[in-house]
């Protein structure tokens, strides 16, 4: 079975690379002892990903899978868009907070927002990727149990937050898992040749 190292410590990402990609032996870095930092100073999500990738990849000599992904609001000009992890320091709930307080008074219909997930693979020397975006709506309040991130407060067209729905109603529309699935096309189709 081939091994691929996923570059997360997030138990919910590597569970849905390990259920996606079942035929490869996904191996979080951190059990290989591996501790690589890799500053994510690229404009783009699929930047940011795709040097994860390329430098943890050849830092083991092993193929790596990596991510970056994050909001864009539309009212917000597109805020926090890469920067979604280091704009804020604190919780999840609070920085959900410190967002719906930047939105305070702004109705539904101006409240857009789009996630956007980048999946990176590279062996070290080529290097794919895969972007997959999902809409919502910035809800007013949290809302949901089912999630982490920013799940209680993206808000889908039928008022249910992510963190409302179950993992198999989350898993039919994630962009995440498209774009995971984007990856397992691609190595299905050039691995096995």
């Amino acid at each position: 079975m081939k091994e691929i190292i996923i570059a997360s410590g997030n138990k919910g990402k590597i569970k849905e690379a390990q259920e996606i990609l079942k035929q490869y032996k996904i191996i979080p870095m951190k059990e290989l002892g591996v501790e690589v930092e890799v500053e994510e100073d690229s404009d783009t999500f699929e930047g940011n990903a795709k040097k994860k990738a390329e430098t943890i990849a050849k830092a083991i000599g092993k193929m790596c899978i990596a991510d970056d992904s994050g909001i864009e609001i539309d009212y917000l000009n597109g805020f926090p868009g890469v920067r979604t992890k280091r704009w804020f320091d604190g919780t999840d709930r609070e920085r959900n907070l410190a967002i719906i307080e930047k939105l305070k008074g702004v109705q539904k219909e101006n409240r857009k927002v789009k996630f956007v997930t980048a999946i990176a693979m590279s062996n070290g020397k080529n290097t794919v990727a895969k972007i997959e975006t999902m809409q919502g709506y910035i809800a007013q309040s949290p809302k949901g149990e089912n999630g982490f991130g920013f799940d209680e407060i993206f808000e889908l067209e039928n008022g249910k937050t992510l963190a409302e729905l179950s993992d198999i109603e989350k898993n039919k529309i994630s962009s995440r898992k498209k774009a995971l699935e984007g990856i397992k096309k691609y190595l299905d189709e050039n691995l096995n040749e």
